[in-house]
């Protein structure tokens, strides 16, 4: 059994790649940070360290380690939308079936407990013109109730939002994709209270229309502002325009009040410009708030 000389390599000692004998060191082999027990002469290309084939990645010149790896990736700038939402490929469409869930759930709900009137905190969430002013947060909470004895009615919701959601929710991102959820769902219901007769006065009024028409108004204008042909979209419109009208107890003034909100904060979103899409996102909401409280106050003071 042979003994190295002082330094350098022994007879069991791995060559470098080249095959050369390597130079004599005081310390010995060079080795891995991350595995100290293997011996490596490849070096990463960034921090020159020794690195083992385990923690090699390919570079376009030799190889990185992974914490160089780790560190480019942390200082990289975030890949963005065409409107500067976070590009996040291959994520779920997380809010919208978080809203989709929260529908089915109440409609479960409402279906075991039985009719509108017979259980109390179903009848505290419904909207209705007579008493949005007393109990303002029926604009929203209304959005999340439907008829129980209509399959129909829940289900052409829940695929709108999940066809407008797989859209709309990764370019927007999920902040401004569900402000523009709920300011619609509450601007279908002031339209509601807005052109309501004395004989819709007091009737109730639920779904998630209103929520989804809205969707409808900023996919139109986002799709213009791509580049896109809205033309399936239209017909979509154009025949949801015309069940309003044929099919009874179905709120065309909401669709109507949820299509204009979505459309004014679409275009907000869309056409913002790039250092003031982050104030754009918070003012265009809020704005729309205070502009539908506006008209509701004034509508109440006017009755």
């Amino acid at each position: 059994m042979s003994t190295p000389p002082p330094g350098g390599a022994g007879p069991d000692a791995p060559l470098p790649p080249d095959g050369s004998t390597p130079a004599a060191s005081p310390q010995g082999p060079p080795v891995c940070p991350r595995h100290p027990d293997r011996v490596s002469y490849v070096r990463c290309q960034r921090c020159e360290r020794p690195v083992c084939p385990e923690c090699q990645r390919p570079a376009a010149v030799g190889v990185h380690c992974v914490d160089c790896v780790r560190e480019a990736v942390r200082g990289a700038p975030q890949a963005r939308t065409a409107f500067g939402a976070p590009l996040r490929r291959g994520a779920a469409p997380v809010v919208t079936y978080a809203l989709i869930g929260l529908n089915v759930v109440s409609f479960l709900l409402q279906s075991a407990l039985g009719p509108f009137r017979s259980n109390a905190w179903i009848d505290a969430l419904i909207f209705a013109p007579s008493i949005g002013e007393a109990e303002p947060w029926r604009f929203l909470t209304s959005a999340f109730l439907h008829y129980p004895g209509s399959i129909f009615h829940i289900g052409f919701n829940m695929y709108a939002l999940w066809a407008m959601g797989q859209f709309l929710e990764p370019a927007l991102g999920r902040a401004r994709y569900l402000a523009l959820y709920l300011v619609s769902a509450v601007g279908g219901h002031v339209m509601v209270l807005l052109l309501a007769d004395d004989a819709a006065w007091r009737q109730g009024v639920v779904g998630a229309s209103g929520a989804v028409f809205g969707l409808f108004g900023a996919v139109f204008i986002i799709m213009r502002r791509l580049g896109r042909d809205p033309r399936g979209i239209v017909v979509l419109l154009v025949i949801n325009a015309v069940m309003a009208f044929v099919i009874p107890r179905i709120s065309w003034q909401g669709h109507l009040g949820g299509f204009l909100v979505g459309a004014a904060l679409g275009f907000a979103f869309a056409y913002a410009p790039k250092e003031h899409r982050r104030t754009v996102a918070v003012a265009a909401p809020a704005v729309m708030l205070v502009i539908l409280v506006g008209l509701a106050a004034l509508t109440y003071a006017n009755v």
